[in-house]
């Protein structure tokens, strides 16, 4: 049926609005370069720069730490003699599958998980911190994600606090108030600064980040809280952040500025509690620790929250 031509012309409007907001899926990985990482409209990958001011937005900034600085939480080398950063691997459909014994089992996917005997774990094997290893399936496209991972042990098998498992090529959430391998019930990996997009030239997605103390509440597209507090001067989880247009990042080193840029158009997302202001990214030799640093001049009062509410949830 023919539509009538004001019909046409506000769904041409609305195609018009819903296409500026979409961005490409986040660069895939090096070494998993047939699967994305998420699909285009995954939030993680949607633009923040054109969206509205959150109404508190002065008040969730002051609540994380209006003069508190940025801190990388990823580079190169070795700090306490461990890689800086959120770890990866990738393995192949090959690989042996596992079971996991999960202290949160009621909110965690049973698996079994494909996990390396060698798997790189954040903070290293004896790591006293959140141990999270992240590994990609890269013949099924399948993110296995585990929080608190210890290796077998006294005759027992691998255990974790919890995990989750995501279809790379999927926007399926988990189910509301689940957790997942991060506080906010989020993948961890598409929120990461990596070197190879910094390498391209480009981060296409939102970041990770993590806050002092959130309320007990969350934003899609996280599904779970960690929090007691009703204070509605916090930040709930997957709250939305962004850096000022009208900050100048011009006179920062490459990596540093790149990284800006990023938080500029896509922001960063509350994923956990933990330090103010502290960005997740992968290891990698590659980082310049001195350009990172850098990142420290941008403090709290340089970001806003976002009102996210128009965005896709598909």
């Amino acid at each position: 049926m023919r539509r009538p031509a004001s019909l046409m012309a506000a769904a041409a409007l609305v195609a018009a609005v819903v296409a500026g907001s979409q961005a490409a899926s986040g660069h895939p990985l090096p070494t998993a370069r047939a699967c994305p990482l998420f699909p285009a409209n995954n939030q993680w990958n949607l633009p923040v720069d054109k969206l509205p001011v959150a109404s508190n937005s002065a008040t969730l900034v002051h609540s994380i730490g209006a003069g508190s600085p940025v801190h990388p939480d990823f580079g190169s080398g070795l700090y306490n003699g461990q890689p800086i950063g959120i770890p990866y691997t990738v393995v192949s459909g090959r690989r042996h599958k596992v079971r996991v014994r999960f202290q949160y089992s009621d909110e965690s996917d049973r698996g079994p998980y494909p996990i390396p005997s060698n798997v790189p774990i954040e903070g290293g094997r004896s790591s006293d911190g959140d141990r999270h290893a992240l590994i990609v399936d890269k013949s099924r496209c399948r993110l296995y994600e585990l929080y608190a991972l210890y290796p077998p042990s006294g005759g027992h098998g691998w255990t974790a606090g919890s995990g989750a498992i995501w279809n790379l090529r999927s926007n399926r959430l988990r189910p509301a108030t689940w957790t997942s391998a991060d506080a906010a019930g989020l993948p961890i990996l598409p929120g990461l600064a990596r070197y190879d997009e910094v390498r391209r030239g480009s981060i296409d997605h939102a970041l990770r980040f993590t806050v002092p103390d959130t309320r007990k509440a969350f934003i899609y597209p996280a599904r779970h809280s960690a929090s007691d507090s009703s204070d509605p001067s916090l930040p709930a989880m997957g709250q939305r952040f962004r850096l000022k247009a009208s900050f100048d990042i011009s006179g920062f080193p490459r990596q540093a500025r790149i990284v800006l840029q990023a938080l500029k158009r896509y922001g960063m997302i509350v994923a956990d509690n933990g330090s103010p202001w502290y960005i997740s990214g992968a290891p990698n030799r590659g980082w310049n620790n001195d350009d990172l640093h850098q990142l420290g001049r941008v403090t709290g009062s340089d970001f806003e929250a976002v009102d996210t509410s128009s965005l896709p949830r598909p």
